[in-house]
């Protein structure tokens, strides 16, 4: 009789044990995953930057791009004609096109309309690693050429299918970073009201320069400024990388794309956080995340535009 009770209390005891041991697994589980999505998507933050915004969102009513406010209309269109490697885009209102790069060989620009159909291709010559483009109007042209550290200008061609060779540009070197081999000058966006361009450098350290007095040296009066606006980024913008940049000129906002948190941020004149919104999928309008965003740009209608590797066009539309 003993025996049996014994072995009651054993078997009772290990039905314990092991679900006490079941908790503590599944505890140790969330804990990871959470520590996970903390360290790559930045939970905390966005918490807490979500709940701030919309407590200030009243004041930059009309005055803001106010990303929460974009839904998706088109998710994940493949753009023909691109296998692989589209890296940024920006819009030419002058033209009413979009205008984007690849940046495996063959590399080329691309003008595109705003369904994500390819019109023209521009095959670049002498380029290695086309990251950013910024359009600043007449035809002129900005790249971003991330191993070599360059920004590269030059005016688009007359006839679709020129090629274009980075030798007859004209370019500056910045070498601001001892390595830039896939973590170097990522985005590029130009604020034509005071001829500059914004310059970023995707990680270890992210960073962000303005570049200004660009078209007046580029017309031979050499009149450039480098600012370093890198604390922007360390106070506001809560991603692992920067993969491009956006200025907005009826607001004199920047917006800056990551493809690693998967977000798009807004800062202000000085470099304060405005709002943002998620590229992640089932949390919003999206189907599924975007995978690895590299370009994004807002057209003269005020919708945003992103693009993603290998060839994916997304298109959003405000409320």
């Amino acid at each position: 009789m003993n025996s049996a009770v014994e072995l009651d209390r054993y078997k009772t005891r290990s039905r314990h044990t092991w679900r006490a041991l079941t908790l503590l697994g599944l505890g140790v589980t969330l804990l990871l995953l959470a520590t996970v999505a903390t360290l790559r998507f930045h939970w905390h933050e966005r918490a807490w930057y979500y709940v701030s915004s919309r407590l200030e969102a009243s004041q930059w009513a009309g005055r803001s791009v106010w990303l929460p406010d974009y839904r998706a209309d088109i998710q994940a269109r493949p753009v023909a004609d691109i296998d692989d490697d589209l890296s940024a885009i920006d819009f030419a209102a002058d033209r009413q096109h979009l205008l984007a790069v690849t940046n495996a060989p063959p590399i080329k620009l691309l003008e595109m309309d705003r369904e994500g159909k390819v019109l023209a291709s521009y095959p670049l010559e002498g380029f290695e690693d086309v990251e950013g483009l910024a359009y600043m109007g007449d035809s002129l042209v900005a790249l971003t050429d991330e191993v070599q550290q360059q920004l590269v200008f030059f005016r688009l061609p007359g006839q679709a299918g020129q090629r274009i060779d980075k030798r007859s540009a004209q370019t500056l070197a910045l070498p601001l970073a001892s390595s830039a081999h896939n973590k170097g000058f990522e985005g590029v966006a130009y604020d034509a009201a005071h001829d500059r361009l914004f310059v970023a450098k995707e990680r270890d350290p992210r960073s962000l320069y303005a570049v200004s007095g660009i078209r007046a040296s580029l017309d031979g009066r050499l009149q450039l400024k480098v600012e370093d606006l890198s604390d922007w980024v360390e106070r506001s913008v809560f991603a692992r990388d920067i993969s491009d940049l956006h200025f907005d000129a009826p607001t004199g906002h920047l917006l800056v794309l990551s493809h690693e948190s998967k977000l798009v941020i807004e800062l202000g004149e000085h470099g304060e956080l405005v709002s943002f919104r998620t590229l992640l999928g089932h949390l919003g309008d999206l189907d599924d995340s975007v995978g690895q965003a590299e370009g994004l740009t807002l057209d003269d209608q005020r919708v945003l535009y992103v693009v993603g590797e290998p060839n994916l066009f997304y298109r959003f539309r405000k409320n």
